[in-house]
């Protein structure tokens, strides 16, 4: 759980890249970008005639994440339907394709993430309460960058190399004390993504 642009999928990903399952697939789907009607066909494969244009088989996000990390960016806006079916996916490890009738197994590790307190969420009956449980086995709190000021120059300078590189500017530029009283003084409502556009920014300004 963090704040928008705490880099929640970094850490699903370097979670994924230190394990056992690193050579297998990363599957990241965020939640809130897919309409509630097409959650389903998303998720799961779908089989020709699932719905109007299916022309034949196609892998849905889970199937395709066999083997290795299934990453629920913005788990909270799953439809209610929806949190009820992965919840069923989760604990059978199997499920059938749309407008399919053979189950097919796929075993994988989920990373879920949120804004939102998923605590709150099921309080006010907007999350499944046994869907929490299941994906709430081992929890992460990433905080803002404003309780981590101590990383904003490093992730700075880190931004501004990663830039730099791939604008073609040679010179290895840096922040004037001033430049970095500044940003260090800057609360970041945006987090960690906020401080990459103003360094973007500023390396567009800069000479």
């Amino acid at each position: 759980q963090g704040e928008s642009g705490t880099g929640k999928e970094l850490v699903a990903r370097a979670i994924h890249d230190a394990g056992n399952r690193a050579e297998q697939p990363f599957v990241a789907v965020n939640c809130a970008a897919i309409p509630e009607t097409l959650q389903e066909d998303e998720f799961f494969v779908h089989e020709k005639g699932a719905f109007t244009g299916a022309q034949g088989l196609r892998r849905g996000r889970i199937e395709r994440a066999t083997g290795g990390t299934l990453f629920l960016d913005e788990v909270a806006e799953l439809s209610a339907s929806m949190q009820a079916t992965l919840l069923r996916v989760l604990q059978e490890r199997r499920f059938t394709r749309v407008v399919g009738s053979d189950e097919v197994e796929s075993a994988f590790r989920v990373v879920a993430a949120t804004h939102r307190d998923l605590m709150t969420a099921v309080a006010e009956a907007e999350f499944r309460e046994d869907l929490y449980y299941r994906l709430a086995v081992f929890e992460l709190e990433l905080a803002p960058l404003r309780m981590r000021r101590e990383d904003i120059p490093e992730l700075a300078m880190i931004f501004q190399r990663e830039m730099g590189r791939e604008a073609g500017t040679q010179t290895e530029l840096g922040f004037d004390p001033e430049a970095l009283r500044q940003i260090l003084e800057y609360p970041w409502p945006g987090n960690v993504r906020e401080l990459r556009n103003a360094v973007h920014l500023a390396l567009i300004h800069s000479r």
